[in-house]
């Protein structure tokens, strides 16, 4: 696939090696990601299926979080902070288990869709996500188009999604648990293609330097990224596409 205009004066053989390294290196970013996806829906399943280990979160009839469900509500996304601030003093493969790990936090806060939703509507909410996913991805690779505008304007709607989530906590207000899941699915819409593209776009301009312990980081970096947009994008749809038990 043609790359980038920052390899432009690159000899044929340099090109053709930065086109092979990128073909693996988006290779390894969505095995990455897949492995976390299973992780995250092992736990998420294994914890909400069972009624023993739900009540150590929640209600298992109203579903209500207690003290260590909130906790766990939102460990995730301290984690994601947290990973994003340490990651440089990381060595590799520290940060893939921090991954994994993360991928585990996050099916502890994912669990209770296992009780609130029928099985059959997660499994088609999940099959339409991977559709959506893989053809923005792909759209966000191969588009000769520079998507990297929509970045700012992306971030700060996701900024404003979730003061308008924790807001509306407290409000309960109808219309703005509409219009929340629709705005979602727009941005993270968005940010898969846009994050795909930047993925490519940093890999190509590093290509040159080789630097295995930077590819190595930048793999589970991107990897996280489009992790968090496929989660986000499915959980968003699934208020949509799910039937409530």
């Amino acid at each position: 696939m043609a790359q980038f205009e920052t390899v432009r004066g690159v000899g044929v053989g340099a090109r053709a090696q930065i086109d092979e390294g990128l073909r693996a290196h988006m290779n390894k970013v969505y095995g990455l990601m897949s492995v976390a996806m299973v992780v995250t829906a092992g736990v998420a399943w294994a914890v909400g299926t069972s009624d023993v280990l739900l009540q150590i979160f929640r209600d298992p009839m109203t579903l209500r979080p207690n003290i260590l469900g909130w906790i766990v509500m939102f460990l995730p996304l301290v984690m994601v902070f947290a990973f994003g601030a340490m990651i440089n003093r990381m060595s590799a493969a520290a940060a893939q288990l921090f991954f994994y790990v993360f991928a585990a936090a996050m099916g502890l806060s994912l669990a209770w869709i296992f009780r609130a939703f029928t099985d059959t509507s997660i499994a088609a909410t999940f099959l339409v996500t991977s559709v959506a996913f893989l053809s923005l991805s792909l759209y966000g690779y191969v588009t000769k188009r520079d998507l990297s505008g929509m970045g700012t304007f992306l971030m700060m709607g996701l900024v404003g999604l979730i003061v308008a989530m924790i807001v509306n906590m407290f409000l309960q207000s109808s219309g703005l648990a509409f219009a929340i899941p629709v705005i979602g699915v727009l941005i993270f819409a968005g940010l898969t293609a846009y994050d795909t593209q930047n993925i490519k776009r940093t890999y190509v301009e590093h290509a040159m330097a080789m630097d295995q312990e930077w590819l190595g980081k930048a793999a589970i970096m991107g990897a996280l990224n489009l992790y968090l947009d496929f989660i986000n994008l499915f959980m968003f749809l699934l208020q949509f596409l799910g039937n409530r038990e």
